[in-house]
């Protein structure tokens, strides 16, 4: 089972109605780039490795898989069928999933590793900015052509990697710290002094 999932959604001619029950509950939580100069995410995505493209109907499939990253393109739906996508999204979801929404309005992202107090980020983006932010928070390999930047601005800790080593830096100390203490005569072990 995979550690971490993203669903990408597009739908890059509408834009999200947050009237709608699930849409409304979609954009409390995420972090919006209003400035996002669109563009074909299609074929970026799909080059992460292990990355699928699925209908909305494939997602509890999806869900139970290996794969680590979802496309599912939305084309030109109203806004109650984006609504119910996205229910069926937020419902399939759980805490270690990343959802991206790439629509005519900006991309939001929601979930893990997102910052929901961010909101409306000022920042400007590019649709070859989507890939690296993806694989950055999901721990996936960035491929080789992707000349975008990650998007600091949405993510709840921009150090979040960092930590992480630092942490796994400390406990190999902690490891060590104990093999070598086990590896000395019982008499060393304890200063008895």
């Amino acid at each position: 089972m995979v550690d971490k999932r993203v669903i990408v959604l597009t739908a890059n001619k509408a834009a999200l109605d947050s009237g709608l029950p699930a849409t409304g509950k979609f954009l409390r939580k995420a972090a919006t780039v209003r400035a996002y100069h669109g563009g074909d995410i299609t074929a970026d995505v799909l080059k992460i490795e292990g990355a699928v493209k699925i209908d909305a109907a494939g997602l509890a499939a999806f869900c139970e898989g290996e794969s680590p990253v979802a496309l599912v393109e939305l084309g030109a739906a109203t806004a109650a069928g984006l609504d119910e996508a996205l229910g069926k999204v937020l419902e399939l979801a759980d805490r270690r999933t990343l959802v991206v929404f790439a629509a005519s309005d900006g991309v939001h992202f929601f979930g893990q590793g997102i910052n929901p107090k961010a909101g409306k980020v000022e920042r400007e983006a590019f649709a070859r900015d989507i890939v690296p932010t993806i694989a950055y928070v999901a721990d996936t390999t960035v491929p080789a052509d992707c000349t975008g930047a990650v998007l600091y601005q949405v993510l709840k800790d921009p150090d979040l990697k960092m930590k992480e080593i630092a942490k796994l830096k400390e406990a190999l100390g902690r490891m060590e710290t104990a093999l070598q203490r086990d590896n000395r005569e019982p008499w060393d072990k304890h200063d008895c002094a």
